[in-house]
């Protein structure tokens, strides 16, 4: 038996890796309802805050196989480590930034730290608990706080700006993180079996560059910001160079990102839904915290209690659908949560939020249980398609899956509603061409706009952007839902040859 399981002081570790976890996960979404306090107090731009929120995703979903790789050569301790101290120092950066640019510049650094901390939690739970059932309870305990932590990250948000300004959302990690470094320095063990070889930092490289230029291209060329040129040219460049990173990992002797699963089909489907239900959750969950509190004056506080049944019910969503998948077959399971979540979406889409009675949180509840159980499931059909021995490397794609699932999601959500905002806002005559057009950008622009006007074409220009929002809403809504509706009928076919081995 290794050291590990004869550490007593295992179930202390497993506390001490989960609350350095927690923090990690309670900053993909304690975000979403700070957004128009952010952008009021900063004046930031639509595209500012775009990459305010999902750079951070976008980054760790790039980092995470890298960091596990890195933790692989040197040691989860030593990089949990630097990573926590990484994070902490980051928050408090990202807490005091004048500047939308410099709390993009924070918010890398932070997902620097939380790409660090997230493959060595999971990594040191595998290690310190050998026996089976001890195992299952601590990767239990783990999942359940990654869901609550996403689930009460809106609300948490909403309460620290009912009393603070918008930087509490991120200093409130500082605490946390000042208690749960030393607690790792002191109980995880100084001894652990590492995998030799170097680190292969050029393919990380590769990986992230070409994810954030594809993403600028994508930002950019919708908002019409740049050039036509321009945006080519750096799509070329971030197409060229995943591609390459491609090249690099079919060829390499031992890859940082095993591509070669990819000729599983149910490993393709548990990516692409990873990738779909998680963005879908993102981009639904940051339009609706704009929607409570510019159109429907809600504080942040009050919008996070709204959003409460959409992540509560995510939150049960994994051990439903492990129920589920071995009770009725996962392609049932897979599939018909695809459906339950593009109907609850096209749903949500004719409702009255002014007046939700009980239809909206239900709707709600359904849509968050819904792309829950189909996470789960994408997770199922993954690490059910290979060998124990691949588990790791099918481990790393799952969770890249997610992150850039977050990522895209957010950014392809801001994107479609700055551009279909735009054609629906009438703007007051009078109004200049210039401030019309920057009125036009989001809601939050228009807000800013309205501060230069007189009270009246202020007035004005607020009642015409909440009704252009409320639309691009309902329209965003309603794309989803056809996309999502679209993947159940994909995920049918592409969980064909699970059907057996699943039922």
């Amino acid at each position: 038996m290794s050291y590990y399981f004869l550490n007593p002081r295992r179930w202390l570790i497993l506390i001490a890796v989960m609350l350095a976890f927690l923090p990690v996960v309670l900053d993909m979404t304690i975000l979403h309802v700070a957004v128009p306090t952010l952008t009021q107090a900063l004046g930031a731009t639509n595209n500012q805050v775009l990459w305010v929120i999902d750079i951070y995703p976008l980054l760790m979903a790039g980092l995470l196989v890298p960091m596990g790789t890195l933790a692989d050569r040197v040691g989860n301790r030593l990089i949990l480590l630097i990573g926590l101290v990484i994070f902490g120092a980051a928050s408090a950066a990202t807490a005091f930034a004048p500047t939308a640019q410099m709390l993009i510049g924070a918010r890398v650094m932070l997902a620097l730290g939380g790409a660090m901390i997230m493959p060595c939690v999971l990594g040191i739970i595998r290690r310190t608990f050998e026996d089976d059932k001890e195992r299952g309870l601590a990767l239990g305990l783990w999942g359940t706080v990654g869901a609550a932590g996403a689930a009460v990250g809106p609300l948490i948000g909403g309460a620290l700006l009912e009393h603070f300004w918008w930087g509490s959302v991120f200093l409130i990690n500082v605490p946390l993180m000042l208690v749960v470094a030393p607690a790792c320095w002191l109980l995880l063990p100084r001894q652990e079996q590492t995998v030799p070889g170097h680190w292969p930092i050029g393919q990380a490289l590769l990986l992230v560059m070409g994810m954030i230029a594809v993403v600028y291209a994508a930002k950019t060329g919708f908002g019409g910001k740049q050039p036509l040129a321009v945006v080519l040219l750096t799509l070329a460049f971030g197409l060229a160079m995943l591609v390459l990173f491609a090249r690099k990992q079919f060829r390499a002797a031992a890859p940082m990102l095993d591509l070669s699963l990819l000729a599983h089909p149910a490993i393709v489907a548990g990516i692409i839904m990873a990738v779909v239900a998680s963005g879908a959750l993102a981009g639904v969950e940051l339009t609706l915290a704009q929607e409570l509190q510019y159109v429907l004056d809600k504080t942040p506080l009050q919008a996070g209690i709204f959003m409460i049944p959409i992540m509560a019910a995510a939150a049960v969503g994994g051990p439903v659908a492990g129920w589920l998948s071995a009770r009725y077959g996962l392609r049932p399971v897979a599939s018909l949560s695809m459906v339950v979540a593009a109907l609850s979406l096209g749903w949500l889409a004719v409702q009255n939020f002014h007046a939700p009675g009980v239809i909206v949180p239900l709707l709600l509840a359904l849509l968050g249980l819904a792309l829950s159980i189909g996470l789960t499931a994408s997770s199922i059909a993954i690490m059910g398609s290979v060998d124990a021995s691949k588990g790791g490397a099918a481990g790393s794609l799952e969770a890249t899956g997610y992150e850039l699932g977050t990522g895209l999601g957010i950014t392809l959500f801001g994107v479609f509603m700055s551009v279909i905002f735009r054609r629906n806002l009438t703007t007051p005559a009078g109004l200049s061409p210039d401030l019309a057009d920057q009125a036009a950008v989001s809601m939050g622009d228009t807000y800013l706009v309205a501060r230069q006007l007189s009270d009246d074409q202020a007035a004005a220009l607020v009642a015409a952007g909440k009704a252009a929002f409320s639309t691009t809403h309902s329209v965003l809504l309603l794309t989803s839902a056809a996309l999502i509706g679209g993947l159940a009928v994909l995920v049918f076919f592409l969980l064909t040859d699970m059907r057996k081995d699943s039922a």
